[in-house]
């Protein structure tokens, strides 16, 4: 009994082994609570956010699931040091270490919340556009993330003790002249945080710039790529994108359509009149469009031209091809029946015999 005694009375750092003890069994009892706590408590919330349609509960339930276990670890060694009595060095050292975990884990929860706000307020609930939009969003995600790290690391060392002044402006004369080299990477990288947040286009929206057109496959930092209709990929800077006029036809909700056509001159009036309402019945009994109007527009070199207008209620470009199909054919069926011909570019020469005496 008396060794035990003498045993738990050595002094080990200041402290005797008995109060090394206690620390352990307090820490040990305090990170188990702690656990134990935050893992109730991450229940009940999920079960609450499942009966709840709002975003609050279930942005509680993932800032809880990204607790650091290390930073759990740290306030429990901290709760245990109390019965501890530490001299030197060591209580600087111990309440660096909890600011260090504490900044830490604020930048962890911040990660979840930027994750959180991009996947459930700009990306669609679609699996396959998810995969092409993080490629877009991931540029916001980047910038969003140094931002808050360099916040929180800025703020760690200014706890710590740190004099950050002279590094702030450091850094700002050395961004200053950063800036200046990289100018165009910069206008790019700005640029496609406009397309981002801006919208003009987006991830599988088909585009037409100047004369090239194709698919958006990915918006990226420095680069917009896109697969045009013959199958190569098309490279765009974002500054080229963002200064230029883009035709977006995914955002088109129909599509308007104008074609002529000519008969001969040989045509009676009758028929010339009757051309309007054939063609207006021959468009309105074909779905998905919207007859707008049927005119004999003029007198052309070689044909009486009509001009005919009307809607196609799709944006798809292969529905609007089946359905002008579908008219081209109605209405050269129509003709053939009425004995109506289509003119074709045709030239008649007169020849004036004249006496010479």
């Amino acid at each position: 009994m008396d060794n035990v005694t003498n045993f738990i009375r050595i002094v080990c750092l200041g402290n005797e082994i008995w109060k090394w003890g206690l620390f352990l069994v307090l820490s040990i009892v305090s990170f188990t609570v702690i656990k134990i706590v935050l893992n109730r408590v991450i229940k009940h919330v999920s079960v609450l956010a499942e009966k709840t349609k709002n975003d609050i509960d279930d942005a509680v339930v993932l800032i809880l699931n990204n607790t650091s276990l290390l930073v759990i670890i740290v306030i429990a060694i901290f709760i245990g040091s109390n019965v501890l009595v530490l001299r030197d060095i060591l209580p600087v050292l111990l309440w660096k270490l909890v600011i260090i975990a504490f900044f830490l884990q604020i930048a962890l929860w911040g990660n979840a919340l930027v994750s959180f706000w991009i996947e459930r307020k700009h990306l669609p609930v679609e699996e396959d556009e998810n995969k092409g939009k993080l490629s877009g969003y991931g540029v916001i995600i980047f910038l969003t993330r140094l931002l808050l790290w360099s916040v929180i690391v800025l703020l760690a060392l200014s706890n710590l003790g740190v004099n950050i002044t002279a590094a702030i402006a450091s850094l700002g004369i050395g961004g200053i002249a950063v800036a200046l080299a990289m100018q165009n990477i910069l206008a790019d990288l700005f640029c496609a945080v406009t397309i981002i947040l801006d919208k003009p286009f987006e991830i599988g929206d088909f585009i037409i710039v100047d004369d090239l057109l194709g698919v958006i496959e990915k918006i990226g930092i420095k680069t917009t790529r896109i697969r045009s209709l013959h199958g190569e990929q098309l490279v765009f800077s974002n500054t080229d994108l963002t200064g230029s006029r883009v035709k977006n036809y995914k955002k088109m909700t129909e599509r308007r359509v104008l074609f002529t056509f000519g008969v001969v001159y040989q045509t009676t009036a009758e028929k010339l009149e009757r051309v309007p309402q054939m063609v207006k019945d021959i468009v309105k009994k074909v779905e998905q469009t919207r007859f707008d109007r049927t005119h004999f527009k003029e007198y052309g070199d070689s044909a009486l031209v009509f001009e005919v207008v009307y809607y196609v209620l799709s944006a798809d470009y292969n529905i609007y091809m089946d359905i002008q199909q579908k008219i081209n054919m109605a209405i050269f069926r129509c003709f053939e029946k009425e004995k109506i011909e289509f003119a074709y570019p045709t030239q008649t020469l007169y020849v004036q015999n004249q006496t010479v005496s």
